[in-house]
């Protein structure tokens, strides 16, 4: 079954960049829409930016628009997300998850173990 994996979490300043990988094992990698989410202590998930299956569109959470741009590659079976102007409510474990073709990422499917970003000074 296809199984994904997080990577490029830790600690940055405000202001700073970071980029995130998700990296699938299983075949039918390029099926699936693929979203990031994230979750900070004490709030509830959230869907921060989701890619289209063939990378062709995209759509952003209003919080991180401008600053978070995702994309992915088919043929390594990865998607990133760089993330820049790091702000401090941007710390969470970030996710990355399968969603339906279509779907803008509403609901994930298989996901990620999470990786954690910290933006502090």
């Amino acid at each position: 079954q296809l199984q994904l994996v997080e990577s490029g979490g830790g600690l940055v300043q405000p202001g700073g960049s970071l980029r995130l990988s998700c990296a699938a094992s299983g075949v039918t990698f390029d099926y699936y829409a693929i979203g990031w989410f994230r979750q900070a202590p004490g709030r509830e998930r959230e869907g921060v930016s989701c890619v289209s299956v063939s990378g062709g569109s995209s759509n952003y959470a209003d919080s991180v628009k401008g600053r978070f741009t995702i994309s992915r590659d088919n043929v390594k079976k990865t998607v990133f997300l760089q993330m820049n102007d790091r702000k401090f409510e941007d710390t969470a474990v970030y996710y990355c998850a399968t969603s339906r073709p279509g779907s803008k990422c509403r609901n994930g499917e298989v996901w990620g173990q999470g990786t954690l970003v910290t933006v502090s000074s």
